[in-house]
């Protein structure tokens, strides 16, 4: 059974092994624990009670920015992602948080599309902003109707 939430502290040690999964520079658990703390906040999907995707924001009212969306592999192309990020905005709109920003590696044309499809737009790009393995990354945003 599919169920999304609010990340808690129990879900940070499989949000990190997700980390290990899709990232070169992964969060540990330690910097994802900074989700659980002073406004910040993430969105975990879960399948029989176990995190297989999230997505991470740290907040300062009225904006907010995510720090990863990652879906584990096992997990991909079902949809997971965009449910995942529909949930995200309503609970950072319930939040007072009017804007979200992200980065993207400019040649992940999937994430890229699946933002786009969930209402972000690119608004800049940021030179040399990935180191394993080196890229731009492109800077895309998303405002509350």
């Amino acid at each position: 059974m599919r169920e999304i939430r609010l990340v808690e502290a129990c879900h940070i040690c499989d949000i990190a092994e997700i980390e290990r999964l899709c990232f070169g520079e992964p969060w540990s658990e330690k910097a994802l624990e900074l989700l659980l703390r002073d406004g910040n906040f993430g969105v975990t999907v879960l399948e029989e009670g176990v995190p297989v995707s999230y997505v991470g924001v740290i907040s300062a009212v009225p904006e907010g920015e995510i720090t990863n969306v990652a879906t584990h592999p096992d997990f991909r192309r079902r949809g997971i992602a965009g449910e995942l990020l529909e949930f995200l905005k309503k609970e950072a709109a319930d939040r007072g948080i009017d804007s979200l920003y992200l980065e993207v590696r400019r040649s992940n044309e999937a994430a890229k599309s699946l933002y786009e499809k969930s209402g972000f737009s690119v608004i800049g790009e940021r030179k040399g902003f990935y180191k394993n393995p080196k890229e731009d990354a492109v800077l895309m945003g998303w405002r509350k109707e």
